[in-house]
C-alpha cells in the first residue's frame, strides 16, 4: 500500500519561491498562469496488512508530526 501526502503552505502564507517561479514563468512567456504556489511531495509504503483506516491514521499522523509544521503548512494525502 502506498501514500501520497502533499504539503504545502497555508493560503494565508507568503511564498517568496512560488512568486519567483511565477515571475519567471511569465518572463519565458507563460502569460496564462496566474499564481504558483509550491509544495512538498512524498510517497509512503505502508505494511500491506494494515486496514485502509489504519493507514490513513497513520499517514496523518506522519504528516501532522513529521512533514509539516502545522503553524505554517497543511496537507492532503491519497492512499493507493
Amino acid at each position: 500500500m502506498k501514500a501520497k501526502v502533499f504539503v504545502s503552505l497555508k493560503k494565508s502564507v507568503l511564498d517568496p519561491q512560488g512568486k519567483t517561479i511565477h515571475t519567471s514563468l511569465r518572463n519565458l512567456g507563460y502569460s496564462s498562469v496566474e499564481d504558483v504556489r509550491q509544495g512538498k511531495f512524498f510517497e509512503i509504503s505502508l505494511d500491506s496488512s494494515l486496514s485502509r483506516l489504519d493507514a490513513q491514521k497513520e499517514v496523518e499522523r506522519i504528516a501532522r508530526s513529521v512533514l509539516t509544521n502545522p503553524v505554517i503548512e497543511e496537507f492532503s494525502y491519497e492512499i493507493e
